[in-house]
This record gives structure tokens, sequence and C-alpha cells, in this order.
């Protein structure tokens, strides 16, 4: 029985964890996490944008590029 129980827990777990990936994608919530994973790789040396600062940079390009996502309003 607790067997059972504990594969029932760690296939809630998987389960929790796929969806909370899936949404930090869809939303771009993941965008700022890969960014600084990026710059940390590529320029050790350079200033990590705060999320705020790397949002607002990340809506001035989509403002200015069209390309780079749809934004309606």
């Amino acid at each position: 029985m607790r067997s059972v129980l504990g594969r029932a827990a760690l296939g809630v777990v998987s389960a929790a964890r796929g969806v909370r990936w899936y949404v930090r994608e869809l939303t771009g919530e993941s965008a700022y996490d890969r960014y600084v994973e990026h710059l940390r790789d590529h320029d050790p040396d350079a200033p990590v944008p705060s999320r705020r600062e790397f949002e607002r940079m990340r809506t001035d390009r989509q403002e200015t590029d069209p390309r780079q996502g749809f934004r309606c309003c």
C-alpha cells in the first residue's frame, strides 16, 4: 500500500512540475531565466538586469519590431 501511495505522490508531483513548466513557457515567465543563463555563459562580467528591467527591454523590443511578438494594445 505504501509503495502505491508513494508512486501516486510521485506522479502528482511530476504532473505538477509539467504543468508549471508549461505555464511558465506559455506566459514567457521562463524567458528571464534563460536570458540570465545566456548572459552569464557568454559575458560573465556583464551586469544582470533585474526582472523588471528585462521585461521593459523585452516590451520595448516587441513594440519596435512586430516580428518579436504580437501586441494588440
